[in-house]
C-alpha cells in the first residue's frame, strides 16, 4: 500500500485579528496573514495537489500557491470552519463582556455549551472526517496540502487520534502552522502539529 500525506495549514491573521469568525464572517487575509503563510511554506513545496476551504481566509493563499507552482487545486465546502452561531464576529473580549458565564462554560464543555446557533461539533466531526477519508482515498501515494481552519484541523485531529469533541479544544492551533497525517497499511498517523514551518 502507498502511504498518503496529508497536511493542514491553517490560514494567516485575517483583518480585523482574533474573532470568532465560524463560516460566516469571512474577512481577508491581512498583510501580516500573507506573510506568515508565505514564510510557513518557504520555497519548499512537496505536495502533489491543494486542497481548500471555500472562506477567502484560506482559498486567496491557496489559489496564489497553486498558480505560483502549477498545481492543481480543489475547493472542498467540508473544510469551512464550524459554524459560531451568534459569537461570529465577536472578539473573545466582547464575549466575555456580554456573557461572562456563558464562554467560561463554554470553555468547559465546548459540545454542551455552544454559542447559541453554532453548529453542533459532532455534526461538525463527522463532516471533516469524511472530507478527510475521501481526500486519502482518492489521492494513494500523494502528499496533498489543505488550507483550512483552526477548528477543522482540531476535528482531523480529534478524527485521526480517536478524540471525543471534548479534547479538541484542549489543543493549540497557530496561525499558518502545519499539522501532518499519515495513511500508511495500518491506518491513519499523526506525523507532527502546530510546526511554525516545513523546516
Amino acid at each position: 500500500m502507498q502511504e498518503t500525506l496529508v497536511d493542514f495549514m491553517r490560514h494567516g491573521e485575517p483583518v480585523g485579528g482574533r474573532r470568532y469568525r465560524g463560516d460566516g464572517v469571512d474577512d481577508p487575509l491581512s498583510d501580516t496573514g500573507w506573510q506568515q503563510m508565505w514564510s510557513a511554506i518557504g520555497e519548499r513545496v512537496p505536495w502533489q495537489r491543494v486542497v481548500s476551504s471555500p472562506l477567502q481566509r484560506c482559498h486567496a493563499f491557496a489559489l496564489a500557491l497553486a498558480e505560483k507552482h502549477r498545481l492543481p487545486l480543489s475547493v472542498e465546502q467540508r473544510f469551512r470552519e464550524v459554524g459560531q452561531g451568534a459569537w461570529e464576529g465577536l472578539t473573545p473580549d466582547e464575549i466575555v463582556q456580554r456573557d461572562p458565564d456563558a464562554y467560561a462554560a463554554f470553555h468547559q464543555d465546548p459540545c454542551r455549551n455552544r454559542p447559541p446557533g453554532a453548529e453542533p461539533l459532532d455534526g461538525f466531526g463527522q463532516r471533516v472526517a469524511g472530507a478527510l477519508e475521501e481526500l486519502f482515498s482518492a489521492c494513494p501515494g500523494e502528499h496533498v496540502l489543505v488550507v483550512a481552519h483552526a477548528g477543522v484541523i482540531r476535528a482531523a485531529l480529534g478524527h485521526v487520534l480517536q478524540a471525543d469533541p471534548l479534547a479538541w479544544y484542549r489543543v493549540r492551533v497557530d496561525n499558518a502552522a502545519l499539522t501532518r497525517f499519515r495513511r500508511g497499511p495500518y491506518g491513519n498517523k499523526l506525523e507532527f502539529h502546530n510546526r511554525s514551518s516545513l523546516g
